[in-house]
């Protein structure tokens, strides 16, 4: 996501770095480089103009200190203002009913359905609390189905009345909900336009009867500048709380995310990451803006890892690096955690300086993990914890036994080994760094 936005914006940040002091004339070049990525990336013209004014105004207006490079001010002033049109500061929901009620709404084939088992599944893990899903679509074809099929996948319970009165089907979901200790309820309601009266009118109903703690609008991020007018008709109807913008990892450019908040005042509340059903992210300006900008996000990625991450396997895997024990059983118990955390590539991205050491254009075929952990699970035991005794005669074996080359198998044992060096070299303090 903002790829293009980021790469041109970091351009542009280059090219104020080696000035010695900030000058109407050495910024031009940089605010005319800033203004055509934000109009490239599908941020609204008006947004765009307040934006690079704001910027001008204030890298101007600044009083640049002896200690501070002209270069990093402009980075941290333009920096600030991404973050403030981002929304300023993430807004958390409000979970205090009892059970908390949410509800979703928007256009059809905005990813409505899906997005609301993410969300289930999103606060089940985060607050260790039991959701419910309530099937309101009553209207969409097997849209009842769906939901029940991703709550059966997911292990959250679905409440469905059929097609009866979304209103009634609401209210006795919360009775349920009350009687079986749910924490959350979700209700999911049919996909509708904000312009069709009928419609609007039953979320009106469920509103004035359920009062939801948070009414969340979904909207399709590819869809570009047409989602304010959406948002707009939306919020003119119905007292909206956020926003969840989908599809925003497909969508390299990213301007609608730039112009909610600044436009509506509806502030973005959640982003869908990528399709799976754990694809879902809070939203933080700040993070947001050093990830625009190339800064990175460690915080989200340390977030990642301790949800994944199983604290005392990987104590246990850290005590017998430094023990020289480390084994092949090990190895691939190590990995199994990596693999949770998500495409490789999406992490590396997060790194500070990734574009510069270039991570961001890579990618990692998930196929060879696959065929790493195919290897192994083809050795014995034995041979796991003691790889030095895999010779010829066992290689062919393993090799034949995960459907691979013998090379394949050859070319991990001889990695599995640079890696155990390396990691006696760190424990013993012997490790050269290259710079």
């Amino acid at each position: 996501m903002f790829e293009t936005l980021g790469d041109r914006l970091q351009n542009a940040m280059h090219k104020i770095k080696g000035y010695g002091k900030i000058t109407e004339d050495n910024i031009s070049d940089a605010m005319r480089e800033i203004r055509l990525a934000l109009l490239e990336a599908d941020v609204n013209y008006k947004v765009v103009k307040e934006f690079t004014n704001s910027v001008r105004e204030k890298a101007l207006g600044e009083e640049v200190q002896k200690s501070i490079k002209p270069g990093d001010l402009f980075v941290k002033i333009v920096k600030d203002e991404l973050t403030e049109l981002l929304g300023g500061e993430s807004k958390s929901l409000n979970l205090n009913g009892n059970p908390a009620t949410l509800m979703l709404v928007g256009l059809q084939g905005s990813g409505k359905t899906t997005t609301i088992a993410k969300l289930a599944n999103f606060l089940r893990k985060k607050h260790a609390k039991k959701p419910l899903l309530v099937a309101c679509d009553v209207y969409r074809p097997a849209a009842i189905d769906q939901l029940k099929q991703l709550g059966k996948q997911l292990n959250i319970e679905v409440y469905e009345e059929g097609k009866k009165n979304p209103v009634e089907i609401c209210l006795n979901a919360l009775k349920y909900a009350s009687e079986n200790k749910c924490d959350y309820v979700l209700i999911d309601t049919a996909g509708r336009l904000h312009i069709d009266e009928e419609l609007m009118l039953e979320l009106d109903n469920i509103v004035k009867n359920v009062h939801p703690d948070e009414i969340l609008l979904v909207i399709d991020s590819m869809m570009g500048q047409d989602a304010i007018n959406v948002i707009e008709g939306f919020n003119s109807d119905l007292p909206l709380t956020g926003v969840v913008l989908t599809k925003l990892d497909g969508d390299t450019r990213g301007g609608v995310a730039l112009s909610v908040r600044h436009l509506t005042n509806v502030p973005i509340k959640f982003i869908g990451v990528s399709e799976k059903l754990d694809g879902l992210d809070t939203f933080d300006p700040e993070r947001m803006a050093g990830r625009i900008l190339g800064m990175g996000d460690i915080i989200s990625l340390v977030e990642k890892a301790s949800e994944a991450i199983d604290e005392k396997e990987a104590e246990k895997a850290a005590k017998r690096m430094q023990s020289g024990k480390f084994d092949l059983e090990d190895f691939l118990s190590t990995m199994k955690q990596i693999k949770k955390l998500g495409p490789l590539e999406n992490l590396l991205k997060l790194l500070p300086g990734a574009k510069k050491m270039g991570l961001t254009n890579v990618n990692i075929d998930p196929k060879q993990m696959s065929h790493v952990e195919a290897i192994i699970l083809s050795m014995t035991p034995k041979e796991r914890r003691n790889p030095d005794i895999i010779k010829a005669s066992r290689k062919t074996r393993i090799a034949k036994g995960c459907g691979l080359s013998v090379q394949e198998v050859n070319k991990l044992l001889t990695q599995f080994e640079q890696m155990k060096k390396m990691m006696k070299q760190m424990t013993n303090g012997n490790m050269k760094l290259p710079f």
